[in-house]
């Protein structure tokens, strides 16, 4: 396997116009709604990373037959009727029901609720991070819903059985709202449909939103209300997913890395196929850099940054929202002039890495001052050892590997190990980079 040390030589004039890279979140979900749909659907500018591929491929195995053709997906769903496929790679050789879906947590949490729905069982595994990644809350909600799972300590491999009743259950909504995401996607197709209850507090809801609304794309509509004492319950008959066209919007979470090297480095950035009315959460790091001190342009699908590239701290910022602006934020706070205190990101613990902890313990590589707490942290900006080369690792993340490579605009000389793993969500990262201005340096072992 070929390792990249990926570093940026920082740039003489960032500026230019660049088309965002299509939603992940969006790619998976449409994705997934195509291939439970009922006739051929036509997914257009999907997101082709290696997460999304995982769940491409998953589909394909559940029944689905999809045409990949580039610029867009041709999807011929399986009707509701999951029917896992497991022909054998050579023949009269048994081929056993797994799905490796290598990184990609959200593959895994989304399909988990799918595949009870089939008529075989599934097993689900992934590379080594993935196989750490808990899935407790999920599979206890799933069991109050009848379906039978197993795993060990609530981890892939997790085998999955078919039977899907539907009925009550309720689960945390402070873990990762792609749980409820998998079960609100599952259940129109259950036999009694389901009342999902989410605990308060329910982080990352926007995410949920997201699903809400491609399910609606794909003709299921489904009620919500806020209870008593901040449950928030959903409410799904059993319905039909129906075949539509459907065009992925860009993506704010891949955008916050160029929204980033322009307020950084200084500029204007042109970032076209962001919208406006987007769902996603992570549209909030508009706001955030606008307050920092770049001037932010809202177009109906596109966003003008402007900067001189002196950044000013923000007192405080809550992510419970937005969880994967974690390493973005942070790497802006520790260039801005002054402390920032971001919070709600508890739930950050349990993504690729345990994100926290992975942020703070690079951060400190590169003599930044910083306070790490459970739920928060306390960032001195700033505060860098200006007389050292640095070398991190990305912890094979790829929001930390793209994060971190924007602290050489600043003039720092800071090498990222394992820097190839951006191919997670953003395959292009590299070349839009270099066509906004940014100078790359290498190295391949």
């Amino acid at each position: 396997m070929i390792i990249m040390k990926l570093k940026f030589k920082g740039c003489i004039e960032l500026s230019g116009e660049v088309k965002a890279p299509s939603s992940k979140s969006y790619t998976h979900r449409a994705i997934i709604l195509a291939s439970l749909a009922k006739g051929r659907s036509l997914v257009f500018n999907p997101l082709l990373s290696e997460d999304t591929l995982a769940t491409l491929s998953a589909c394909n195995d559940l029944g689905a037959n999809i045409t990949n053709f580039g610029d867009y997906l041709e999807i011929e769903g399986v009707s509701g009727k999951i029917s896992p496929d497991f022909e054998p790679l050579i023949a009269d050789v048994k081929r056993e029901p797994v799905i490796n879906l290598a990184n990609s947590g959200t593959s895994l949490r989304l399909l988990t609720s799918i595949a009870a729905l089939g008529d075989k069982k599934v097993i689900f595994t992934g590379d080594e991070s993935l196989q750490t990644r808990p899935m407790n809350d999920l599979l206890d909600a799933l069991s109050q819903l009848g379906v039978k799972t197993e795993s060990t300590d609530g981890k892939a491999p997790i085998t999955v059985y078919p039977g899907f009743d539907g009925g009550e259950a309720t689960i945390s909504g402070n873990i990762s709202s792609q749980f409820i995401s998998s079960i609100l996607i599952s259940a129109p197709l259950t036999e009694n449909g389901v009342n999902l209850e989410v605990l308060p507090e329910f982080v990352s809801k926007p995410y949920v939103d997201m699903t809400i609304d491609v399910m609606n794309n794909f003709s299921v509509n489904l009620k919500s209300q806020i209870l008593e004492d901040n449950i928030t319950k959903f409410t799904v008959s059993p319905q039909e997913y129906t075949s539509c066209e459907y065009i992925v919007e860009g993506d704010y979470s891949s955008s916050s890395y160029l929204l980033a090297a322009c307020g950084i480095f200084g500029g204007e950035l042109k970032i076209l196929n962001l919208f406006k009315d987007s769902k996603q959460g992570d549209k909030i790091i508009l706001d955030i850099i606008e307050k920092m001190g770049p001037t932010i342009i809202r177009e109906d699908t596109y966003i003008t940054i402007k900067s001189d590239g002196n950044l000013k701290a923000i007192p405080e910022i809550d992510l419970s929202d937005a969880p994967d602006l974690l390493i973005t934020v942070a790497v802006l706070a520790a260039l801005a002039e002054g402390t920032t205190k971001i919070t709600g990101i508890g739930h950050t613990r349990f993504k690729e890495t345990n994100r926290i902890a992975s942020t703070c313990e690079e951060l400190r590589k590169c003599g930044c001052n910083l306070e790490e707490f459970d739920d928060e942290i306390i960032i001195h900006g700033q505060t860098f050892d200006d007389n050292r080369d640095f070398t991190v690792s990305s912890h094979k993340d790829h929001r930390l590997a793209m994060a971190f490579s924007l602290i050489n605009l600043k003039g720092y000389n800071i090498t990222i190990e394992d820097g190839h793993v951006f191919n997670v969500s953003f395959p292009n990262f590299l070349d839009v980079m270099s066509e906004i201005g940014v100078e790359l340096d290498l190295s391949y072992e």
